[in-house]
């Protein structure tokens, strides 16, 4: 019997390469940083469009990749939430009525509203989400209170990424080992109860052992006890989202999202998880730096 498996042997393979290049992007931070997150978003939209388009819809892809990209352009350009929820919401707002009006005189297209719907939702599922990468990275050189010191926001990223990367991997060898009680037939067969528990086992643990690093913060700090609740948090919400890609997949009718990959599928396959949880991050740690 082989010691590893093609699957694992391919998936170890993207790792090896995928995960030095992303962690270098995250240190460097800046333009760096965001051009990784928008190529991510592009791809990561195109997926998304092709499965609903499998579906029942008719999204305007073209238009929806271009916002996705825009949205992480923009966060790179000024990496504050707050200056850039008003220029998303524009941005997104145009979008929907840009698709709307294609819609409107495309005689191919049956239903308008819905395809106006998914194309914005497309963006916002991608670009939008994984623009919070790029506003935990700065977040202490933008909120701080005192001069940021160069690895403070490598950190913050590190946090969702490594619990987020730990959750997945506990859940897939414990399920693969000891899965027997199937967690959301309906959605996902191959998800099992053993494996969701052993997930947040290793989010929860993850987080925990990176609260002496994200205590040791100049600004926003966070204890460990803090950190493991963050974690549980985090293991929940990339376990929804996980769930919520292969809904996706379930209604398009196909095993992944794309062939990119090799081991993992598509960019939605890898990324779906984090779609959830780096936004949830970045409000945990904000709200953790409002607490007294």
């Amino acid at each position: 019997m082989p010691l590893m498996s093609n699957e694992l042997r391919a998936r170890t393979l993207v790792a090896i390469i995928g995960i030095p290049v992303a962690l270098f992007a995250a240190f460097q931070g800046g333009w760096p940083f965001a051009a990784l997150i928008a190529v991510v978003a592009a791809l990561a939209a195109r997926e998304f469009y092709n499965l609903v388009a499998d579906g029942a819809g008719q999204p305007f892809g073209w238009l929806g990749i271009a916002a996705a990209i825009l949205l992480v352009a923009l966060a790179g350009r000024q990496p504050s939430f707050p200056l850039w929820a008003d220029q998303a919401f524009v941005v997104l707002l145009l979008l929907g009525l840009a698709s709307f009006a294609v819609a409107v005189f495309d005689r191919k297209v049956e239903g308008a509203f819905q395809s106006a719907a998914s194309t914005v939702s497309g963006a916002l599922y991608t670009g939008g989400t994984l623009s919070f990468a790029v506003f935990m990275r700065s977040l202490p050189d933008i909120q701080g209170t005192v001069p940021a010191r160069p690895a403070e926001g490598f950190v913050l990223v590190l946090f969702p990424l490594l619990v987020t990367w730990a959750g997945d991997t506990a859940a897939y060898f414990a399920g693969k080992r000891f899965g027997r009680r199937r967690l959301a037939p309906h959605v996902s067969p191959g998800k099992t109860v053993e494996g969701a528990i052993a997930g947040l086992v290793g989010s929860v643990g993850v987080g925990f052992a990176m609260g002496p690093f994200l205590q040791s913060l100049d600004n926003f700090p966070v204890t460990p006890t803090v950190a493991a609740l963050m974690g549980l948090c985090l293991g929940i919400a990339g376990q929804l989202g996980d769930l919520a890609e292969s809904r996706l997949k379930r209604e398009a009718g196909v095993k992944d999202s794309g062939r990119l990959l090799p081991g993992h599928g598509g960019m939605l396959d890898r990324f779906d998880a984090l779609f959830f949880t780096i936004p949830l991050a970045y409000g945990l740690i904000v709200l953790n730096g409002l607490l007294p």
